[in-house]
């Protein structure tokens, strides 16, 4: 525990100068280490897989689930909807019109406001989900005048397999697509989800809000 401690140091220490959140990803890890990472500073937490992840809120000290913030950042199938809404306090996985719709209907429901982030692929992996760069600008409009959630910004998943060089030039692309949107349609999008273990470092320089870390911490 004492390296981890270390490399937490470390991290927190290169994005001091960032006004930012960092995710701690503990998709692969079960409760426990949620609760270590809790009494290490951590409050915010992404899972992939709605199940697993309210498996292990289930678990979790009373001090923890109120004071953490619980983030989905896997892909979100329609038929898991009724669950994910108003477990997570975002969604950062909304992907298409036709899934924030459903969201919003099922916020409607429970009588809340689901926070969430708009997915956007513009690397236009065919194996990724996600709105492409014309399709966001596109559905936008019609995505903001749904009653029950609240858009908070975008999300970005960048490829495996990018150079540095093309990782600046999606991250920064990304921050543009925000601010284009908020700029067209007068609304404040304070959150840019982008950057993991592998390319936060880039994602900070290119104006992330978020980052999502998982393996990088567990080292």
């Amino acid at each position: 525990m004492d390296k981890v401690v270390e490399n937490i140091k470390k991290i927190k220490a290169q994005i001091a100068p960032y006004n930012l959140t960092i995710v701690a990803v503990t998709k692969y890890f079960d409760e426990n280490q949620i609760i270590k990472y809790y009494n290490l500073g951590f409050r915010d937490f992404g899972e992939n897989r709605v199940k697993d992840a309210l498996s292990k809120m289930q678990k979790l000290p009373d001090e923890i689930k109120i004071n953490s913030r619980f983030h989905l950042i896997g892909h979100l199938q329609k038929n898991k909807v009724k669950l994910a809404v108003g477990n997570f306090d975002l969604i950062q996985s909304v992907d298409s019109l036709e899934l924030a719709q459903a969201i919003s209907k099922e916020a409607q429901k429970k009588g809340i406001v689901q926070n969430i982030l708009l997915q956007i692929n513009n690397a236009r992996e065919v194996q990724k989900s996600g709105f492409s760069p014309e399709n966001i600008k596109l559905q936008f409009k019609d995505i903001i005048s749904l009653d029950a959630i609240k858009v908070l910004g975008v999300m970005n998943m960048a490829p495996l397999d990018c150079s540095d060089e093309k990782l600046h030039e999606l991250f920064k692309n990304i921050k543009q697509i925000n601010d284009d949107l908020q700029f067209e349609f007068g609304v404040e999008l304070k959150q840019i989800s982008m950057g993991m273990s592998r390319d936060y470092k880039i994602a900070l320089e290119e104006g992330a809000t978020i980052i999502r870390l998982g393996r990088i911490l567990f080292e």
